[in-house]
């Protein structure tokens, strides 16, 4: 018994290294797990919601009729979807310039040696490591209609007049500003970590001889350092606008997509009409709206990211 246990064994030491000789067998055997678990993550889910969008499933019901493009239909004649839809935009890419502008400016201040550093980087850091829906609560106590510290500190430097109190999430401009605030808050060290690691990765000897070739501040920043930074950059995009696309907590939140549904976006009109309204069918024809827009948006920043690489 002992003998054919050995064999056994050695014929499963030879078959393991048969298998790690052979890179046509280890490269799928090693890419296995990934593959199913974003399968399960990511590829049923879609599949199910697109399942959904064809029928008129609910959530008091537990069965389905097949009805074709109804839901795609219905939502496009929707005035609520076509306004969350340019709310959409107008959240995302609103929320990304600001992004893109002050991560630069934190990056390159961060990029410095100075005392406390350290300490910098972590509060920097904390927002995005911190629960969003924790964070945003404490927003929606300074956004307070009554007590809002915002409104009483740019009261007490005399930004503010005595009868001026604005109402940050009961009037639609002051809602939207309120929320892309907020993303923008919560986004940031995120970009800025991506930034940061691109401007490290640039060779100190092409900044010198910038400089010794005269450029000065301006010249090496806008000449060297962000033609440098551009695939980086184009990633830190790409990552923003897919966070920002499908992020519905800080609206969620904050104003429920109110006041009047301004500050409703795909994501809460999506979980608001499936979850909220029992209607799963027309949420998931909502939810799938997101699809190829996202796809877009990374063809066109992989092209840009791809285009730099190789001037």
């Amino acid at each position: 018994m002992e003998a054919v246990g050995s064999i056994s064994r050695r014929k499963e030491k030879f078959l393991f290294r048969q298998i790690l000789d052979r890179r046509e067998l280890l490269g799928p055997l090693m890419l296995a797990p990934a593959i199913v678990y974003i399968f399960l993550l990511i590829g049923f889910p879609f599949f199910l919601a697109l399942y959904y969008s064809f029928s008129n499933v609910t959530t008091g019901s537990s069965s389905l009729t097949f009805v074709g493009l109804e839901n795609f239909r219905g939502i496009l004649q929707s005035a609520t979807f076509r306004r969350a839809l340019r709310n959409t935009f107008v959240f995302t890419f609103a929320s990304q310039i600001l992004v893109m502008i002050l991560a630069k400016i934190l990056a390159l201040a961060l990029n410095k040696q100075f005392r406390g550093k350290s300490i910098v980087r972590f509060l920097i850091l904390l927002p995005w490591v911190s629960p969003i829906s924790l964070g945003t609560i404490g927003w929606k106590w300074m956004y307070d209609s009554l007590y809002s510290v915002i409104n009483w500190t740019l009261q007490a430097v005399g930004i503010f007049g005595p009868g001026t109190w604005p109402m940050w999430l009961g009037e639609p401009t002051l809602a939207m500003t309120a929320v892309v605030l907020v993303h923008v808050w919560r986004t940031l060290p995120f970009a800025t970590v991506i930034i940061l690691a691109g401007l490290t990765a640039i060779p100190q000897e092409i900044l010198d001889a910038a400089s010794v070739d005269g450029a000065g501040l301006w010249r090496r920043t806008f000449q060297v350092v962000l033609p440098l930074l551009i695939p980086i950059l184009c990633v830190a995009v790409l990552f923003g606008v897919v966070f920002t696309f499908t992020d519905m907590t800080v609206i969620y939140v904050l104003t429920r997509g109110g006041p009047y549904d301004t500050t409703q976006v795909l994501g809460s009109y999506a979980f608001q009409m499936g979850i909220l309204g029992g209607d799963l069918g027309e949420g998931a024809a909502i939810s799938l709206f997101l699809f190829p827009l996202l796809a877009i948006v990374a063809i066109l920043m992989l092209r840009i990211a791809r285009r730099a690489e190789v001037e």
